[in-house]
């Protein structure tokens, strides 16, 4: 079959999503909601209906483009991905499956079943500290006591920047997607350094990795650094640098079943040389692909936080703020997806994905599959994030193939 998708149409979409958030000192930020990310928004609202797609906006905020087929009432074959960013990230992660869902819908003929594509709402958690907003919201899993409860850094709720874009908090309800799917498909960077040395243009992902994150603070005693002799001290600081070790240790310990760990906030107080610091706050995140395996994880955290408060005389709160369970890509379409990456004749192979993404939500409504494409050096939420246009259209040319045969009038392509 002959290739269809254009690497030069490719190129000038990246290269108008480029400029939205870019940053003097490098690197792109759009976070949710903001000025960038509705820049961005708006960008990709006109390319959807300069490719023939009919464009609707839900009461999150998530962006659908739809293309209708002989069969309107039929139910759609979906494509999607999201386009906020990390502060200071790059321009594919997301970018890259939005782009490539409308290239494909550019290259389409008349299909039996309807084509959608979606641009999820706040993706990523660096905004209001939760990941996969919109696609939650999009499967009816986000309430509006928690878009009164999320915060950004500014105090500003995550409600309170819906009704700035003027969507209706109160209607949430409403966003969610309550008519049947045939498929859904979603193609993203790697963001992992995998298929970039097996020397594969696509990956065909088997599973989804998901998180269990924690807000984890500590309450010592504030002391002089000089007059509090060591063994009087209750420093949250030292207690919370426990913790960060414990973390990695524990994840090293189940890294053979694809469990890790990470710390990545620390805020001590008050932040004074010449001050023992009397509070802590950790933000730890805990993902694995396999359940159990995240699980023990967990336990053992909070096992050995337990032992800590004893031991070093704190005290130690922990909120959770998200604890989901893995996805495992259903034999069925990851066979289809195979089969068709064949055809295509690209280079591919299977592999697990280490980071979340709106599909794991997808799956609970639908047939769901992902195809990867490499990343440089496998990095991601980074200025230095890149993948080449030949490898997107590699994924693009496998994400056409897939849209064609679900979106034909066979009534069982898979």
């Amino acid at each position: 079959m002959k290739k269809v998708i254009s690497s030069q149409r490719l190129t000038e979409d990246f290269k108008k999503m480029s400029v939205v958030g870019a940053r003097q000192e490098g690197g792109i930020t759009r976070l949710a909601f903001s000025d960038a990310d509705w820049e961005a928004r708006n960008i990709i609202e006109q390319l959807m209906i300069k490719a023939g797609m009919n464009v609707r906006t839900d009461a999150f905020g998530n962006l659908i483009g739809r293309r209708e087929g002989l069969r309107p009432k039929a139910a759609p074959v979906m494509m999607g991905s999201h386009i906020d960013s990390v502060p200071g990230g790059g321009n594919f992660d997301g970018v890259a499956g939005v782009l490539a869902a409308i290239e494909v819908v550019r290259c389409l003929e008349q299909t039996v079943h309807p084509v959608e594509v979606v641009v999820f709402m706040a993706e990523e958690s660096s905004r209001f500290g939760m990941a996969t907003l919109g696609s939650k919201a999009f499967c009816g899993k986000l309430s509006l006591s928690q878009l009164e409860q999320l915060k950004d850094n500014q105090g500003v709720t995550l409600a309170q920047a819906m009704r700035q874009r003027g969507l209706s908090p109160e209607q949430i309800a409403e966003a969610r997607y309550g008519n049947p799917i045939k498929a859904f498909l979603e193609l993203h960077i790697e963001q992992g350094k995998v298929l970039e040395t097996m020397g594969k243009q696509v990956g065909i992902v088997t599973g989804i990795a998901a998180p269990s994150r924690f807000k984890i603070i500590l309450t010592g005693q504030a002391d002089h650094s000089g007059a509090t002799p060591m063994n009087m001290r209750q420093d949250a600081l030292t207690a919370a640098a426990e913790i960060i070790l414990l973390v990695e240790s524990l994840a090293t310990r189940e890294g053979h079943n694809g469990t890790v760990g990470t710390t990545g906030i620390v805020k001590a107080e008050p932040g004074v040389m010449n001050v023992i610091p009397g509070c802590v706050e950790l933000g730890v995140d805990i993902r694995g692909i396999s359940l159990n395996s995240k699980q023990q994880v967990v336990r053992a955290l909070k096992a050995g936080i337990a032992e800590l408060q004893v031991r070093r005389g704190v005290k130690v709160e922990i909120i959770t703020l998200t604890d989901e369970n893995p996805v495992e890509i259903s034999r069925e379409i990851v066979e289809f997806l195979e089969n068709v990456a064949n055809d295509s004749g690209c280079s591919y192979m299977l592999l697990p994905s280490g980071a979340g993404h709106d599909a794991m939500h997808l799956a609970a409504l639908t047939l769901t599959g992902m195809i990867f494409v490499p990343c440089k050096g496998g990095i991601s939420h980074n200025p230095a994030e890149w993948a080449s246009i030949e490898d997107i259209a590699a994924g693009a040319e496998v994400l056409i193939r897939a849209v064609r045969q679900l979106a034909d009038e066979s009534p069982t392509p898979i």
